[in-house]
């Protein structure tokens, strides 16, 4: 499975991405939780009338105020711009399994080898989205996606235990590029995905929403 090489509309990227726009609820919910541990820090101090153990709560608190931020606001940047994420993970197929009026869910054929130079280990991946962009919102829609690449187990690094299924039009509203994107997936892929759409449910099961074939 490759990389999908195409031209991110950033500014659309930003208000479409849902992987992105994820991360920036992360950065909120982050924020208002460091400075609920800092009030609540400050309120131990000025209870305590001087006392140490005010002092060490609030001083305790601060500190982990402070690590919380710093990890909120570090881990959303690694995962770089909308052009850098399309252009790190490779390129898989899916296909709309559920289509309701608010969203739809998705079903990817992914390889879960986290070495992608040995033959695929394949998987079946879940994600549920707000915006199916140029598709239609309609069961066996074929969706282009860019497989996230999520938690591997310490037992086992060689295997991925999540992949989250990043749709093309995210990055763009050109229905020729999603197009290409589509066509650029081996017909095999496609063939071997519908062949297990019955297993959906099977998948939902997952405690990662991802089911090793």
């Amino acid at each position: 499975m490759k990389v999908f090489k195409f031209e991110v509309d950033e500014a659309y990227a930003k208000e479409n991405n849902e992987m992105l726009r994820d991360n920036n609820r992360f950065k909120l919910s982050g924020s208002i939780f460091s400075l609920v541990l800092l009030v609540f820090g400050g309120v131990m101090w000025w209870l305590a009338d001087g006392a140490a153990w005010g002092w060490i709560s609030g001083l305790v608190f601060a500190v982990l105020a402070l690590i919380f931020l710093g990890v909120t606001f570090v881990a959303p940047q690694k995962m770089g711009s909308p052009q850098e994420l399309y252009d790190r993970y490779p390129l898989a197929p899916a296909i709309i399994v559920e289509a309701n009026a608010r969203d739809a869910v998705i079903m990817a054929l992914v390889n879960t080898n986290v070495d992608p130079q040995i033959p695929p280990r394949w998987g079946l991946a879940l994600r549920t989205i707000n915006r199916t962009g140029v598709h239609q919102n309609k069961v066996g829609t074929q969706v282009p996606v860019a497989a996230v690449h999520g938690q591997r187990a310490t037992k086992d690094p060689h295997h991925w235990l999540q992949i989250l299924p990043m749709p093309i039009t995210w990055g763009t509203k050109d229905k020729d590029v999603v197009n290409e994107a589509r066509k650029s997936i081996p017909h095999e892929q496609w063939v071997l995905l519908e062949k297990h759409r019955n297993r959906y449910e099977e998948v939902k099961g997952t405690r990662y929403n991802m089911l090793v074939l």
